[in-house]
Formats: C-alpha cells, sequence, structure tokens
C-alpha cells in the first residue's frame, strides 16, 4: 500500500471525504499521491471499507475516483473559504450520491433464512465506493462537524482537517514545526540584519 508522507489529518479516520480529498499532497513541485495506479487505488478502498479484500479495480475506475476527489476538495475549499461552489461541481458530487444504493435489499436463502445485501456487481465496485464518500462528504458539510472544518495554513499544505481546538491551525504536527521554525529563522535573520 502506498504510504503518504504525513500522517492522517484530524478527522480524515472518521470522514472518508476528508481522507480522500487529502490522498494528495503536493510540496513544491513534488505530488505525492496514494491514487497513483489502479493498485494502490484499490488498496486504498479496501484500508477504508469501501470494497472487500481481494477486489481488483481498473484504470478507468482510479480515474473516476480522482474525478471524485478534485470535486471534494472543490467543495470543501468552497466551504472554508466561504466563496460560491460550481454548480457543475456540486452536480458531480450528487451523481456520486446516487450512483449506487445505499439501503441494503433484502434476500432470501432457503438454507439460511433472510438476510440483507447490498445490490452492487463487481463492475459497480467504484461507484459503491464513491457513492459512500459522496454521503460522508454531505453529511459532513451539513452536520455539526462543518464548524471545525479548516484547510491547513503551513503552505504548500493543502489538506483538510476538522480543528480539534479553536485555534488550530495546522493538519499535523509536521507542519505545525515547520512554520514555527520557518518564524524562528525569519526572527533570527531579522535581528542579524539590523
Amino acid at each position: 500500500m502506498y504510504e503518504l508522507p504525513l500522517p492522517p489529518s484530524p478527522g480524515a479516520e472518521a470522514h472518508v471525504s476528508i481522507a480522500l480529498a487529502n490522498s494528495v499532497i503536493r510540496t513544491g513541485n513534488d505530488v505525492q499521491d496514494a491514487l497513483n495506479s489502479p493498485e494502490s487505488t484499490t488498496d486504498w478502498l479496501i484500508a477504508r471499507g469501501l470494497v472487500s479484500d481481494g477486489s481488483a479495480l481498473e484504470s478507468y475506475c482510479q480515474n473516476r475516483l480522482v474525478g471524485l476527489r478534485h470535486h471534494l476538495q472543490a467543495a470543501l475549499s468552497a466551504y472554508v473559504s466561504g466563496e460560491e461552489l460550481a454548480p457543475s461541481t456540486l452536480e458531480e458530487i450528487n451523481s456520486a450520491l446516487v450512483a449506487a444504493p445505499h439501503s441494503p435489499l433484502l434476500r432470501f436463502n432457503p438454507e439460511s433464512g433472510f438476510f440483507r445485501e447490498l445490490a452492487h456487481p463487481t463492475t459497480e465496485l467504484v461507484e459503491h465506493a464513491m457513492s459512500a464518500i459522496a454521503e460522508d462528504l454531505a453529511a459532513l458539510l451539513t452536520g455539526d462537524e462543518a464548524a471545525q472544518l479548516a484547510r491547513c495554513e503551513a503552505e504548500p499544505c493543502e489538506r483538510f482537517f476538522l480543528r480539534t481546538h479553536g485555534r488550530r491551525q495546522w493538519c499535523s504536527t509536521r507542519c505545525g514545526d515547520r512554520v514555527r521554525a520557518a518564524r524562528a529563522y525569519a526572527r533570527k535573520r531579522a535581528l542579524i540584519t539590523t
């Protein structure tokens, strides 16, 4: 499984929509992407319980999930900045929401009796995963936790997180340490030049 260089941001383990939005990290000219291949995309989905072990997605599915990631980032960014969301982005998120059924169907097996099962053939695994991710985003943006949603203020980091306290500015201690070190260096340099 492809590992990103930063730990999950606060809220990413509880909200798969934040985890997907943060699945690519840009540092200067370097881009590290947890969805950089169909195999790593499958591993990412398996790790979050969105597809079963043994699943294998194709590049088409990977591309669809990367496209959804772009729309999630735009929606989270619009929420955090207070800007208007493009109607096309909202349309894509809503399309993902309704792409797969959420209610398990009632089934019957003569040997074991009644049971419930989500009806999605293996060719629609990515639709099910995208629908679950879009549902998580919709619940997050319309729920109480939305007030804690923030974007990391340590440039060039662009990850989203849920504030664990009102003054939190960074997605990780690593980003916070980097900003504090840069500030200390700037103060020291200012003292030397004066």
